[in-house]
């Protein structure tokens, strides 16, 4: 297969519905991208014919790839030549969709990328298995990628997010969250796995420490911002939109940044009746709209919205160490997608 077909074949896989600000990322690592998910498939053989279809269920029901892509061009960004970039962006992949499946088991998620959930079909027990085969897994052909750098940074970010899960667990229906508290959280659940997704694609081209660094600080900021803008949307995208249930993360209880500055801003009435439908076993429609309305009254969806143009403001400007390039304009478009999405 030629990389014209490679490319041909992602797109074929995984039609964008993008803007065009991920339209240079594709272009650029879009041949690798698709040897990514072969490679994926290849690495999800096993003995257990469930853990093949679980897998490949989660990894066919879309995502933008996001983190592989990631590892791709910061490796490309830093000259690297070498084999081992697909091997561990499929990695990085196989770490992502372990936490996914993980992540709807606590959730008590049905919906995933605006299909059913693993957890849904297969039942809680089937995804915490597959996921842990999945980490396993990914440990293992770390190993064989045969850098102790590599394995120690991808071994402390997975630390990072079980810590990350943790804390907000830990966090559920607590009023007084702090937004430092918070963005504690959420770097430690998502954005350190795009961190070390970015800083291995500079281990793997030897790149001087100051490149590692910076790479690893556009990814840590970039990952911030993505969550962030996840918390807005969790208010304002549509189901079919944003590929999940509306309104989870408060059902679930969950404070995140949009709830953490209305709760600042507004009065103690209105605290009452936030608080009042966080402890709620079931939230009903009109709970839903009646948190959503203070939240848009006092500016919450803005005031996120700006602190994640900030994170993403201060990603790029992190990679102005490199000299111009088509690899570093696919970056920083990437960045820049983030606080446009939809989905």
């Amino acid at each position: 297969m030629t990389s014209g077909d490679d490319f041909n074949y992602y797109l074929t896989t995984f039609p964008s519905k993008d803007p065009p600000l991920m339209q240079a990322p594709l272009t650029i690592v879009g041949d690798d991208l698709a040897r990514v998910e072969k490679q994926f498939r290849r690495d999800l053989e096993s003995d257990v014919p469930l853990i093949r279809k679980v897998g490949e269920y989660v990894l066919s029901s879309g995502g933008k790839r996001i983190r592989p892509a990631l590892l791709l061009l910061a490796a490309r960004l830093c000259d690297y030549a070498g084999e081992m970039a697909v091997p561990l962006a499929s990695v990085v992949e196989f770490i992502h969709t372990a936490t996914l499946l993980h992540d709807d088991v606590v959730d008590s998620a049905i919906l995933r990328r605006g299909l059913a959930s693993a957890n849904t079909l297969w039942g809680n027990e089937a995804s915490v298995l597959v996921g842990d085969f999945l980490f396993s897994k990914s440990f293992s052909l770390m190993v064989a990628a045969g850098s102790i750098d590599i394995l120690s940074l991808f071994s402390g970010a997975t630390t990072a997010i079980a810590e990350g899960e943790v804390m907000q667990l830990l966090s559920t229906g607590e009023l007084d969250l702090t937004e430092e508290r918070y963005i504690s959280v959420i770097t430690a659940k998502t954005a350190i796995l795009m961190s070390a997704a970015c800083e291995s694609g500079a281990i793997l081209a030897s790149a001087s420490l100051e490149r590692q660094a910076a790479l690893a600080g556009f990814g840590k900021d970039v990952g911030i911002a993505f969550q962030l803008m996840d918390d807005t949307l969790d208010y304002t995208a549509t189901e079919e939109e944003f590929g999940k249930s509306i309104g989870h993360d408060l059902e679930e209880g969950k404070i995140t940044l949009p709830l953490i500055h209305t709760l600042k801003m507004c009065s103690a009435g209105e605290r009452e009746i936030i608080a009042a439908v966080i402890e709620k076993d079931e939230m009903s429609f009109d709970d839903f709209r009646n948190v959503s309305s203070l939240v848009k009254r006092y500016g919450g969806i803005e005031y996120t919205l700006e602190k994640a143009r900030g994170c993403i403001n201060i990603a790029k400007e992190r990679i102005m160490i490199f000299d111009d390039s088509p690899a570093r304009k696919a970056m920083l478009d990437l960045a820049g997608y983030v606080t446009t999405r939809s989905s």
